[in-house]
């Protein structure tokens, strides 16, 4: 699934529709996770585009009156083609026409969604998220605050969207490695120095993650076609019985919440 590093490259790689006209949007398939709004082809038609952003794993494209809000669900993609090109994709669900290009969201098991609303961060799908993890506010403070209050073991507390955004699977694994943090630690065991050191593996992990374009660990692609290369920096996940990178002790997998972590028993404590 495309998480925050994933959604962020894609929103870079189509920022230059910025200040363009979105002369119309062809949707293919209106069934896709939640069912495409009847009247968002006529409300959208020739309307310049002011800002493309992301909120957690949405695409924010913000018009006049309304916006436009765009997941990529479990393995939708974006895809820029010239306007006069005929080649299509099975899966290919919604086109954003523009002068000269297009912009084309597939997506081959129908998880992704597109909405439209007048206020974003009134949207039931947003106003519950938690705070973003590259921000200023998502501090030590912050993080130690809801772990004080938790009965979670840590790694389930990251990766909870109404608490923190964008902490997915790969990048908890990842970040707890590098904070020395065993994910099965109770979160209100940790104090905070535990907690900075957190915050500061995240925001490395995910900045990193952002400047190689994501990770490719299926068919992850950008919509400007560049491949993201993250995943040769890996140093846990997916690596169960290598050598840990640090003591050269086996990296365990283990399932929290239905999904693998890997760790390393002597460096997490």
């Amino acid at each position: 699934m495309p998480e925050l590093p994933e959604v962020e490259t894609t929103v870079r790689a189509i920022n230059g529709f910025e200040n363009s006209t979105l002369e119309k949007i062809v949707i293919h398939n209106r069934n896709l996770r939640w069912k495409v709004d009847k009247e968002l082809e006529a409300l959208v038609a020739n309307k310049k585009i002011y800002k493309i952003s992301r909120r957690a794993k949405y695409i924010i494209i913000k018009l006049d009156v309304y916006s436009l809000m765009l997941h990529l669900g479990m393995s939708g993609k974006l895809r820029i083609q010239n306007k006069k090109d005929n080649f299509f994709k099975k899966h290919d669900h919604v086109e954003f026409i523009f002068k000269d290009k297009k912009i084309i969201f597939n997506d081959v098991r129908r998880f992704g969604s597109l909405h439209i609303t007048k206020n974003i961060n009134h949207h039931p799908l947003i106003s519950n998220l938690g705070i973003e993890p590259l921000s200023r506010d998502f501090n030590k403070d912050y993080l130690h605050a809801i772990c004080a209050n938790s009965k979670l073991n840590i790694k389930k507390l990251l990766m909870d969207q109404k608490k923190i955004v964008g902490v997915g699977n790969i990048y908890a694994s990842e970040s707890l490695f590098l904070a020395s943090v065993n994910p099965l630690r109770p979160a209100m065991s940790l104090n905070v120095s535990e907690c900075y050191e957190i915050i500061k593996a995240i925001k490395k992990v995910l900045k990193k993650a952002i400047k190689m374009g994501g990770t490719t660990l299926k068919d992850f692609y950008s919509a400007d076609g560049s491949e993201g290369y993250f995943k040769l920096n890996l140093n846990v996940y997916g690596l169960e019985k290598k050598p840990c990178k640090k003591c050269k002790h086996q990296i365990k997998r283990i399932v929290i919440g239905q999904r693998s972590t890997f760790f390393c028993e002597i460096c997490q404590i």
